[in-house]
């Protein structure tokens, strides 16, 4: 009876051990007496006790933090960037990432370093601050060619801080503040220059019509005296100035 009740025990006990649940987002790599022997798929699947172990592989998107780092540009100033890259296994590639790589996440934050450099070295800053994408596309199709022999691809790699010296950060925004500077002072050249062409067109045109320039003068008057104030507008004609002008000229002639 005792031997009976063993043996029922122990293959309860065997079937315990030999069931392995895989979740959707996961692959089961087996290896038999330490040898790759297949690749465990969702689901309920059964392994060997003993014999076979299961090292699941979690083929999600992974979003790994790149450590800060020094750099230089291209026009040699000093900077200190960090980026974010997000990759994933391969998914009928995970025997091979867990058989060929010992620490993925650790391999990839170090190539991924070493590209960041050599990429930033090829900017300039001031390309490098407004063309941020194109040098995060630059770093993942270096990173993604260089990684494909292990079997992940890299979604995207993402530049997340550019930093640069306090002292360089008050010149460029000295340089900023003078170039808006010169485009309010060619906005405001470009006003006058206008204003100055409409006053010649409107002289032009006035001069055209002999009585034009006398009713914008009366429009002038009009609404000078619409205003609520103490100024008292007289009118001269022009040809009792032309006549004070001719008895100036008379009487200044006979001295």
């Amino acid at each position: 009876m005792m031997i009976g009740q063993f043996i029922i025990y122990l293959i309860i006990l065997i079937l315990v051990f030999s069931v392995k649940v895989i979740k959707q987002y996961k692959r089961g790599v087996v290896f038999f007496l330490g040898k790759y022997s297949r690749t465990l798929q969702p689901g309920l699947n059964f392994v060997i006790p003993i014999l076979e172990r299961v090292t699941q592989v979690d083929i999600r998107e992974r979003a790994v933090d790149v450590p800060s780092q020094e750099a230089m540009t291209k026009d040699n100033i000093s900077c200190v960037i960090n980026a974010v890259i997000y990759y994933k296994i391969i998914e009928d590639q995970t025997d091979k990432s867990v058989i060929n790589v010992a620490n993925l996440n650790y391999a990839m934050v170090q190539f991924a370093q070493t590209t960041m450099r050599n990429i930033v070295g090829q900017f300039e800053l001031d390309e490098l601050l407004s063309n941020r994408e194109e040098a995060s596309n630059k770093i993942k199709l270096l990173v993604d060619e260089k990684t494909d022999e292990r079997w992940v691809d890299v979604v995207s790699v993402e530049l997340k801080d550019i930093n640069i010296p306090d002292d360089l950060k008050r010149t460029i925004g000295k340089q900023a503040e003078a170039e808006r500077e010169k485009r309010a002072k060619i906005i405001s050249s470009q006003g006058e220059l206008e204003s100055a062409q409409n006053l010649q067109d409107a002289a032009t045109m006035l001069a055209k019509a002999p009585g034009a320039l006398h009713l914008r003068t009366l429009q002038a008057i009009n609404d000078l005296s619409s205003d609520q104030s103490n100024t008292t507008i007289w009118m001269v004609p022009i040809e009792g100035l032309e006549a004070i002008k001719g008895i100036g000229e008379y009487m200044w002639g006979k001295k």
